[in-house]
């Protein structure tokens, strides 16, 4: 089991592919049991891909205690140093663009080139969908809730006339096969308490990597109009759109290879 002290906590990682360093940071729940997931994809193809559980989720560290934004991306460095890193390329996925900011705000010698997909800055700029506000609804109930906000194409007139497929989404988003887990209750919990705070919108002019900001036209959770002040907010950042909701790198086929040709040609 790939699991590594880093910090105060131990974290799970999963390391595959070679090339350029790429530190991929996952959204909100991610858990590396999930299969597929990014490490199915075509990133291993084109760089050394380091994926982890982050601290709360996964077979990651649980503490019991409120969890703060700067120790989510302290957590990210810790890892990288465990394991001999330098410095990497980063791609920060929702939640873990939230994390992916301050990593670059915070330690911004260890952050080559950054891409932050459909997430938020928090502040001025605009919060993501306030997920902490769901924490007393079912897992049923939320994937009902929020079908229609990650992607505002999927509304009701659209789940009434593709039945099966609206039950398919609201199986798999409530599928959760380690709910029963001892403490994933609560890491979950304290992750979205900790996302409710993040704020960087003061502070994004202090990233200096070269940065494509992405999102999904019809995102609900990370608006499009989000991703257009984050851009402009950020020195030389890249602003690009594609098809589809807050599951865009799924649903739009060019999503990942512009990515890839990004972060290719910054390193």
């Amino acid at each position: 089991m790939p699991v590594i002290a880093a910090g105060d906590i131990e974290i799970f990682y999963e390391r595959l592919g070679a090339g350029p360093r790429l530190l991929f940071i996952s959204g909100t729940g991610g858990d590396l049991r999930m299969r597929p997931n990014v490490l199915d994809g075509p990133l291993p193809r084109h760089f050394d891909m380091l994926a982890y559980d982050q601290r709360g989720l996964g077979r990651t560290s649980k503490p019991d205690r409120p969890y703060s934004m700067a120790e989510y991306a302290d957590d990210a460095v810790n890892l990288m140093a465990a394991i001999g890193w330098g410095s990497a390329l980063v791609i920060g996925v929702s939640f873990g663009g939230m994390v992916a900011q301050e990593l670059a705000i915070r330690h911004p010698h260890r952050v080559e080139g950054l891409v932050l997909a459909c997430t938020s800055p928090g502040g001025e700029g605009g919060a993501s969908y306030p997920l902490h506000t769901l924490l007393h609804m079912s897992r049923e109930e939320r994937a009902r809730h929020m079908i229609p906000i990650s992607d505002t194409r999927h509304d009701e007139a659209w789940a009434k006339a593709n039945p099966q497929a609206y039950e398919q989404m609201v199986a798999f988003a409530a599928n959760d096969p380690y709910a029963d887990e001892p403490g994933r209750a609560m890491g979950a919990r304290r992750q979205l308490e900790a996302r409710a705070t993040h704020d960087t919108w003061n502070r994004l002019p202090e990233i200096r990597c070269p940065t494509l900001v992405c999102g999904g036209k019809y995102d609900g959770i990370a608006l499009p109009e989000t991703q257009e002040k984050m851009a402009a907010r950020i020195r030389g950042a890249e602003l690009r759109m594609f098809e589809g909701g807050h599951l865009f790198m799924l649903q739009d086929r060019t999503a990942l290879p512009a990515m890839v040709e990004f972060l290719s040609g910054n390193n």
